[in-house]
């Protein structure tokens, strides 16, 4: 049996094939999730709804059957299901007396400092108050952000568990967990009921895509996994068509894929992490090093400046042959650091004025990244 005794707030993110079916929602579907959902809250859980759907129930109500590709169509999709979805929810809660609460964000909320920490502040108001607070990206108004920066639900549903200190994300989809190999095609496929470290042979075993109104597959459930890992959250990667799945999970009944978490990061490390990098600073070898060993960026080690961006946002720092090496949120703008490049610490005064810091980043403002871009 799996211990959750120290588990207190759940994500539970509920994929698009789950919630639809040939007649567009599948409202069956969803008076069961809301039913167990109030049963964990019963239970004194603390629940985060991320739902997808709500460009798959747009595109049925106009009998839209192919993939839905063009951002325009997939916008008025979105208004079109949206409504649609939470009018479902709020119907299927409020049998139990719970109240719904609908957050629509994009990347760029989770990006901005100011405003990550004024959303986790209403998220724990929300919960506080009772409610079910059910994420959604929002597609309405997202251009670059659909498909492209969260790029699916299984991701926004991690950053939201990493972002909001949850202690447990369930991924709960059509497939029943993570095999060696496809078990439809494979007879010897075996499933993964515990994951440690998600390395390259666990990756490799996620293959495929969703349906033609989802974005996911298992691959972005394993790197949701990894972002909730590294947040210090558990995983779970579970079939939604399993009977009282959620709470069968949560009493220790070893359904579905287990991924372990990792040690939690500060909070700060994880917006860090988790935010879209907004440009490139490049750095050569005697500034590498100096990072490496974790001191702090002068503009004598700046080589190049890439993108435009302000001071206090998120910037990836790579070596000249491309490595990146951290994350770093910059006391500088690109312009400004254009023009310090190569200058010593004690020329930023005459360069820029007075009251300007005197490095570029401090080792606490960093996270690293354990990619080459």
């Amino acid at each position: 049996m799996r211990d959750f005794s120290k588990v207190k707030r759940i994500v539970v993110k509920v994929g698009t094939n789950l919630l639809t079916n040939e007649n567009g929602i599948d409202e069956e579907r969803i008076k069961r999730i809301c039913a167990e959902i109030a049963e964990l809250k019963n239970l004194g859980y603390q629940v985060i709804l991320v739902s997808s759907g709500a460009i798959g129930m747009g595109a049925k109500v106009l009998k839209h059957k192919s993939p839905v590709v063009h951002i325009p169509l997939r916008q008025a999709f979105a208004a079109i299901g949206n409504p649609i979805l939470m009018s479902s929810y709020q119907k299927a809660f409020s049998s139990y007396n719970i109240v719904a609460a609908q957050v629509l964000i994009t990347r760029s909320v989770l990006n901005n400092r100011k405003s990550y920490v004024n959303l986790r502040s209403a998220v724990s108001t929300l919960l506080a108050l009772g409610t079910v607070p059910i994420f959604n990206e929002n597609d309405v108004v997202s251009t670059a952000e659909i498909g492209n920066v969260f790029g699916d639900n299984d991701r926004m549903s991690a950053m939201v568990a990493s972002k909001i200190e949850a202690d447990l994300l369930i991924l709960l989809t059509d497939i029943d967990g993570i095999y060696t190999s496809d078990p439809k095609k494979d007879k010897d496929a075996k499933m993964l009921h515990t994951i440690d470290k998600i390395t390259d042979d666990v990756m490799s075993y996620a293959k495929g895509k969703g349906s033609a109104f989802s974005t996911g597959g298992m691959k972005t459930k394993l790197l949701a996994a990894k972002i909730a890992k590294d947040g210090g959250c558990a995983t779970i990667i579970a079939s939604g068509y399993e009977e009282n799945i959620l709470v069968r999970l949560i009493k220790g009944e070893e359904i579905g894929t287990l991924i372990l978490p990792s040690s939690r990061l500060s909070a700060r490390e994880r917006w860090i992490i988790d935010a879209s990098a907004n440009g490139t600073i490049i750095v050569d070898d005697g500034a590498k090093k100096a990072l490496l060993n974790n001191k702090s960026l002068l503009p004598t080690g700046i080589v190049k400046v890439i993108g435009n961006f302000n001071e206090k946002e998120v910037v990836l720092v790579t070596d000249s042959y491309g490595n990146g090496l951290l994350k770093a949120v910059t006391n500088f703008s690109s312009s400004d650091l254009r023009a310090l490049i190569g200058h010593k610490s004690q020329e930023i005064e005459s360069i820029l004025g007075k009251g300007r810091r005197d490095v570029v980043f401090r080792p606490e403002d960093t996270s690293p990244v354990e990619h080459n871009v």
